[in-house]
């Protein structure tokens, strides 16, 4: 039971930054490549890859390489309920 928590505790870790969080919601219902997230957060080549780089190691996503294109998607979409909860509960 107690490597379930440390597990818990370092997915936690994972989410606890806002770059990330928000990759994980453009990731919610499909694939995207590294391209569409670099254009839809705007950030930099180098910083989204670090941040799918980092949720990749903690199994949260994962990858598919298609000609020159990296593609990322959730592992588990159920993820995301979590995600949602949260959420949910931090608007209220």
């Amino acid at each position: 039971m107690k490597e379930l928590y440390k597990i818990h505790a370092e997915m936690c870790k994972v989410f606890s930054n806002p770059t990330r969080l928000e990759i994980l919601n453009l990731l919610r219902d499909k694939e995207m490549s590294v391209t569409a997230l670099i254009e839809k957060t705007k950030l930099s080549q180098a910083n989204i890859s670090q941040h799918l780089s980092i949720m990749k190691s903690k199994g949260i996503v994962i990858s598919d390489r298609k000609g020159k294109n990296i593609y990322y998607q959730l592992k588990n979409p159920r993820i995301i309920k979590g995600f949602d909860i949260i959420r949910r509960v931090l608007s209220e």
